[in-house]
């Protein structure tokens, strides 16, 4: 009895334990609970604070912008003093006001640049980037402030250096340019350098993707100037400080640049250290992987702290991610989420989220859907990556965007027509090089060639076969080094001439004939890719020749007739049996003749002497395309209108002004006007609805409509796309920008 009633007493003992246990667990869970509760409701006020923040940083962009606009349009307007009736002073004046508005834009863009790493919302775009072409960016950007500065400039690669590097090339360049800029502003006698060779150490000991990368590259950018304390190089390094933050401190800046500078260098996986004294100079390096490293795994802990940390900084992630997902998604801030834009659905489910730089990829602009797909499979049967799209407009967005190898392009499609594609790409001297094969019906052929396209290919095509000949055809060329350039010209000193003038283009190969002969079994024998051709070369029939190689099927080259006697000698007759010679250009002048020669190759302007891109950047600069084109101002704000009527009337394009959506609906109601400049944030009645309505005007459907916008956050130009926009333009609008962007529309 007395063991039963100690074990009945052991039994009570643990059940009151067990109780115990049970309410600590209940406490503990109820606890957990509270703790979870208090993560989402942080979690809801992160979300809530970034968002807030977002559209904060959209509006006061915006606000920021838009009196910029005026400002350096304006100041610009002024500087240039066309009409002769400034004062030395007053131009200078001009001056320094436009250069002070751009100081406070690129102050802008500083701080929304800082904004968007500190949010997280700054992504990587991983891709190759090409030393030599790297060498050449900065080349071209400092060459120009070293000279001025009376400063010695080096660049120097080390030889044993791989040909790239897997990293964003645009935020490579940014810092770069911000350490480059630094050096610049500080060295007053000397020299700057930038040095790139392989590293082995410099780095943190605690920097693991670069003690892990099999290979790590340094950027180091070298000054003899005034060097900076040892006290003071952390802090230059924070945003807004510099290493003399006095009140009578010599040099101006925000000291954003390094700030920005070494977060981007983080981003990149990379990380930036620096050695200087006062009056030596300072040595920034950046060292970064060579192969950019995948997404780091998080480790598991049993901690508990860390436990609880890590799921604070995944909710505040998580949050982020939810309020830029919203901020991506709105028109303007407080507007619900919007669906994708319809032009931008990957229907044929492409390789456009898979495109880096250095990637070979043809940009497939087609209407036929199926057709598209088996273009797409070929192209990537042959080691290419593929975009595909229906719309024209759509195909530009892109093209700023991916610069593609090669573009396939048919003609009738369903927003624009594929000739105004064509113009627009081949008016513009950024897009220009990259060559077009346009497929349409057999009629289309002359013109174009004519208009700049690369290769003509006929509808219907029958068989797959010829479907993988078009690509191959692409490859070839995307891939083919040099081009090669046939002169053809008795005369043996225009011959020398000649040469001299269109030598020196990257890439190219000139090939010289000065007896017809010779150059008649040079175009039978293939393999040009432009001929400049004196058709009254001895022993030349230039049309015979031309219609002898299409008859047997050989390869045709564009050829550029130049330098031959004038119309009325040679009789009308010949003059008519050259124009009927498809494909075949007549110039009259070495100017012409360099820009003619640089389509056909499709030379890339960065791969063109100075000398050379300022003959071709005067052509293209001419107003002729702008004399006397309606064009349609709609902006809210009369400083906007007042600014962008000063630069246009200087062209003599005739003005009309809309200070709301519904005036400029009544104004394209009377089918008179050639263009229209949209301001996209208007009250009542905003851009995006002024122009949708304006589309569905019968009269308006080829009606160039470009947005003008200072809103500049991502997602921004496809919804003006969508709406009806052909193209855009941000706030502040660049002069050279904009006359730019509507010569390419207007070009007939």
């Amino acid at each position: 009895q007395e063991e039963l009633q100690t074990t009945n007493q052991e039994l009570q003992e643990k059940a009151r334990l067990l109780a115990h246990q049970n309410q600590e667990v209940e406490r503990k869970n109820a606890e957990v609970e509270q703790a979870r509760q208090a993560l989402e409701e942080k979690a809801r006020q992160l979300a809530l604070t970034s968002k807030y923040k977002s559209e904060f940083l959209a509006n006061m962009s915006h606000e920021l912008r838009t009196p910029l606009n005026s400002l350096l349009i304006l100041s610009d307007q002024l500087s240039g003093n066309s009409e002769g009736n400034l004062t030395s002073k007053q131009v200078e004046f001009a001056r320094t006001i436009h250069s002070s508005g751009n100081d406070l834009l690129m102050l802008i863009n500083d701080i929304l640049d800082l904004s968007k790493i500190e949010s997280g919302t700054d992504a990587v775009d991983v891709g190759e980037v090409r030393l030599d072409e790297l060498q050449r960016f900065v080349e071209r950007t400092f060459r120009h402030v070293a000279e001025t500065k009376g400063l010695s400039f080096d660049i120097r690669m080390d030889p044993h250096l791989s040909k790239s590097i897997s990293t964003d090339a645009k935020r490579l360049q940014q810092i770069l340019r911000n350490l480059l800029s630094n050096a610049f502003k500080f060295t007053h006698s000397g020299e700057v350098n930038l040095i790139i060779r392989p590293a082995t150490a410099g780095w943190s000991a605690d920097n693991e993707d670069l003690n892990r990368a099999t290979d790590v590259l340094e950027f180091s950018v070298s000054d003899t100037g005034i060097g900076i304390p040892t006290d003071k190089q952390q802090i230059i390094f924070e945003a807004f400080q510099q290493a003399d933050g006095s009140t009578s401190r010599k040099y101006g800046g925000t000291g954003l640049g390094l700030a920005i500078s070494r977060e981007l260098s983080r981003l990149l996986r990379g990380e930036i250290r620096l050695v200087s004294a006062p009056q030596k100079g300072s040595v920034f390096s950046l060292y970064l992987p060579q192969m950019f490293p995948p997404t780091r795994q998080v480790r598991k802990t049993t901690d508990a702290a860390a436990v609880a940390s890590a799921a604070i900084e995944a909710a505040r992630v998580a949050a982020e991610r939810r309020a830029v997902s919203m901020e991506d998604t709105n028109t303007f801030a407080g507007v619900e989420p919007q669906p994708v834009p319809a032009f931008l659905v990957n229907e044929a489910n492409d390789d456009r989220d898979s495109v880096h730089a250095g990637d070979k990829c043809v940009l497939i602009v087609e209407n036929d859907l199926t057709f598209a797909r088996v273009l797409l499979e070929s192209a990537r049967e042959q080691g290419f990556k593929g975009i595909v799209t229906s719309h024209g407009t759509a195909a530009l967005t892109i093209v700023n965007e991916i610069v593609p190898s090669a573009i396939l392009l048919d003609i009738f499609l369903p927003d624009i027509e594929g000739w105004r594609v064509l113009s627009r790409l081949k008016n513009d001297l950024a897009t220009r090089h990259i060559p077009v094969h346009v497929i349409s019906t057999e009629e289309a052929r002359e013109r174009a060639l004519q208009s700049g396209a690369r290769r003509f290919i006929a509808k219907p095509i029958q068989s797959r076969k010829a479907v993988d000949d078009v690509i191959s055809d692409v490859k070839r060329y995307a891939s083919q080094e040099p081009r090669r350039l046939l002169v053809v010209e008795p005369d043996p000193g225009k011959l020398s001439a000649l040469r001299e003038y269109l030598g020196g283009l990257e890439n190219v190969e000139l090939l010289v004939a000065s007896e017809g002969a010779e150059a008649a079994a040079l175009l039978r024998d293939g393999g040009l890719d432009c001929a400049v051709v004196n058709p009254d070369t001895p022993n030349l029939a230039l049309p015979e020749l031309m219609n002898e190689l299409r008859e047997t099927g050989g390869s045709i080259p564009t050829v550029i007739a130049f330098g031959r006697r004038t119309a009325a000698s040679l009789g009308a007759a010949s003059v008519a049996s050259l124009e009927r010679i498809p494909g075949v250009h007549e110039v009259h002048s070495m100017e012409r003749l360099l820009d003619e020669v640089v389509r056909a190759l499709h030379v890339d302007m960065n791969h063109v002497k100075d000398q050379q891109r300022k003959v071709l950047d005067d052509i293209h600069r001419s107003t002729q395309a702008l004399a006397g084109r309606r064009i349609l101002i709609v902006d809210d704000d009369i400083r906007n209108i007042f600014a962008l009527s000063s630069v246009l009337e200087d062209y003599g394009v005739d003005i009309r002004t809309a200070d709301n959506g519904r005036e400029a609906i009544a104004l394209a109601h009377k089918g008179d006007l050639d263009a229209i400049l949209m301001d996209i944030m208007m009250p009542e009645m905003d851009g995006l609805e002024t122009m949708r309505e304006i589309r569905k005007i019968a009269g308006c459907k080829d009606l160039p409509i470009v947005a003008v916008t200072a809103k500049a956050m991502k997602g921004d130009r496809e919804r003006c796309i969508e709406a009806g926009a052909w193209d855009y333009l941000s706030k502040p609008v660049d002069r050279e920008q904009l006359i730019g962007v509507l010569k390419a529309w207007l070009q007939r």
